[in-house]
């Protein structure tokens, strides 16, 4: 199965300056995932992000918050368990308003909802930790996860590795971002293909 861009959302999980320094390369992690947020914003694809304990740790990376529509700031390691679930689920279709006899007659049906976007692309730090956390509680809300593995990073690569296995083993696509991009635009003649070329080669 091939990403779809117009069912992905972006996550982009506790990306904080203050952690970087403590991460096993994260300058690579770091690039990867701001390409990422940039090509989805491109690509109007709904990009989210989130920081932890942003009083000690300080907010999320501004290069990446530029891209989000919204940041959650969070003390539970899951975001999930924090609210982002919420977010990531489709708005509710409105509901008209006045009586039956006030509104024309197209307003007085029920009105979709806006269409499901399912696919839940996650990089972030810490992979066993965070990330880890909140790409389980989304594959148990029945999202499909794809972890980007070349945009996440953790303390040490044992850490990351181990949750990298957990997370293929619970469901989880592994992906990078080279892959989440060419998926994401499947073709040359794309109108961003362009511009996912400058950002990736």
């Amino acid at each position: 199965m091939l990403l779809d861009a117009q069912e992905s959302q972006l996550v982009l999980v506790d990306f904080q300056p203050r952690l970087q320094a403590a991460m096993h390369d994260a300058a690579h992690a770091w690039g990867n995932a701001t390409r990422l947020a940039a090509l989805a914003q491109a690509l109007q694809i709904p990009v989210w992000g989130t920081e932890q304990n942003p009083s000690k740790l300080g907010v999320l990376d501004e290069n990446m918050r530029q891209y989000c529509q919204r940041v959650l700031a969070k003390m539970q390691f899951s975001a999930v368990e924090e609210g982002l679930g919420e977010w990531l689920k489709p708005e509710p279709a409105a509901t008209p308003r006045g009586n039956a006899r006030s509104l024309p007659r197209h307003l007085q049906k029920p009105q979709p909802a806006a269409p499901s976007r399912q696919s839940i692309v996650i990089a972030g730090v810490e992979a066993h930790v965070c990330v880890l956390q909140t790409a389980l509680d989304l594959l148990e809300d029945e999202f499909d996860v794809w972890v980007v593995t070349d945009a996440c990073t953790s303390r040490t690569e044992r850490n990351r590795d181990a949750a990298y296995d957990r997370l293929a083993g619970a469901g989880a696509e592994l992906v990078t971002a080279e892959m989440v991009a060419f998926e994401w635009v499947r073709s040359a003649e794309h109108p961003s293909f362009k511009a996912m070329q400058q950002l990736f080669k």
